[in-house]
């Protein structure tokens, strides 16, 4: 673990036993009491800066020294908000993460820096620990924000108070009462911060881990994902518990014990086509081609928020996983007929939404023997190459131009193609 140094100008410096540097400023935090660090409940806070338009932060963290200073700017920010935070411990992490990184199932982040805060030496300890980064490395893996999602509009550095269990419940709802509405950060921290990271900001405030949620949920309910923060709102809260939805386009899912299961699109599909009340192809062909790209929405949310998901195929149908695609397994191959081939269905504006393998039946018609969903950008080629070892064929793509479906309203491929 790379240790925090202290704030230079700060009071009581010690560094503990496990080599964790830790600090109590007697300008920060005047006259704290005694924490036993063995009784502790930590309290999940985030400060969140939001740049002015076209502006990034530099860098993903801070140095161990600007951590602590930070860490005296926010502290004295709490106290002057809720009084009681005197009587707790706060642990701040000096890195700047995107809200996918902190909502992920056991807040990882908040786990750990819950864990090193604790490691201080037990009764009377310093009451500010900061955690930076040496060389650009965190003291923790968990601590150390990705680079894909530098470019959020919202950056957040978490906190934690470290409260002990009888002033853990008051403190707790000083934090949901005071944040909300009185959560401006101070205008010596909100100047600290933009002088220390060379950039202007619009807002600078506290939220509780509670506010954050919220906030995330109505993003989310905002551009009709709805379904899906209801999956990860409950794998968040109360992972034991089990969720079913419906996604705004039909597609059904249903989260149980760490994983989100996913109704294959084919299968949707066909379920569609047995509801259906009309022989409308094109409204089929143009809803399917809105799911798959609402999957893609969903696989890519998942996937951030490090939440598990499976794609679910018939019974007794497998399904592939690689690397940013799936691929559903529906047949074998029939041994006199030729090569398989691979088809692309393509839409609109989406491109091609999904590649469908089949071989020369009889009489011309099309022996479907899978169907491979590429849910990311760059995920095609290697679906391609997947399908074509897999199934003993050549990479070579055959655009279709539109989604295409047989006579039963599944995904097919024209017979005259197989010719």
């Amino acid at each position: 673990m790379v240790p925090s140094r202290p704030h230079r100008g700060a009071t009581n410096d010690h560094v503990a036993a496990d080599g964790c540097y830790h600090f109590r400023s007697s300008s920060a935090l005047r006259n704290p009491s005694p924490v036993d660090t063995q009784s502790l409940q930590a309290l999940p806070v985030v400060l969140a800066l939001e740049p002015v338009s076209g502006q990034v932060l530099p860098h993903l963290s801070l140095s161990r020294d600007e951590a602590a200073a930070l860490a005296q700017h926010v502290a004295r920010d709490l106290q002057t908000l809720i009084p009681q935070v005197l009587d707790s411990r706060l642990a701040v992490v000096g890195a700047w993460f995107d809200t996918v990184e902190l909502l992920r199932p056991g807040f990882p982040v908040w786990a750990t820096l819950d864990e090193l805060a604790q490691r201080v030496p037990r009764g009377r300890t310093d009451h500010v620990v900061a955690f930076g980064s040496h060389q650009g490395q965190m003291p923790a893996p968990a601590l150390q924000p990705a680079s894909e999602f530098a470019d959020g509009p919202m950056r957040l550095l978490p906190l934690s108070l470290l409260a002990p269990a009888a002033l853990a419940a008051e403190l707790s709802e000083q934090l949901e009462l005071q944040l909300v509405g009185r959560g401006e950060a101070g205008a010596l921290t909100a100047d600290w911060l933009m002088r220390t990271l060379g950039i202007r900001l619009e807002h600078v405030r506290y939220l509780s881990r509670n506010d954050l949620l919220a906030l995330t949920c109505v993003q989310y309910e905002h551009v009709n994902l709805a379904a899906l923060w209801s999956l990860l709102e409950t794998a968040l809260l109360t992972p034991h518990r089990e969720e079913s939805v419906i996604s705004a386009h039909g597609l059904a899912l249903h989260y149980a014990q760490g994983t989100v299961r996913a109704q294959s699109p084919a299968q949707w599909l066909e379920a569609q086509q047995a509801l259906s009340t009309t022989d409308d192809d094109g409204e089929r062909r143009h809803a399917f081609a809105g799911l798959v790209f609402e999957l893609r929405q969903y696989a890519s949310l998942l996937d951030a928020h490090q939440l598990p998901w499976q794609l679910l195929a018939a019974p007794g149908h497998a399904v592939e996983v690689g690397p940013g695609y799936r691929v559903e397994a529906l047949a074998a191959a029939v041994p006199e007929a030729g090569p398989p081939s691979l088809f692309a269905h393509e839409a609109p504006g989406l491109g091609i939404v999904t590649v469908t393998v089949a071989q020369h039946g009889t009489g011309g018609r099309a022996h479907v023997l899978a169907h491979g969903y590429p849910l990311q950008a760059n995920a095609l080629p290697g679906l391609l190459d997947w399908l074509a070892e897999h199934y003993g064929t050549s990479a070579e793509l055959r655009t279709l131009g539109r989604v295409v479906l047989n006579a039963r309203g599944r995904l097919g491929v024209p017979a005259l193609t197989l010719h």
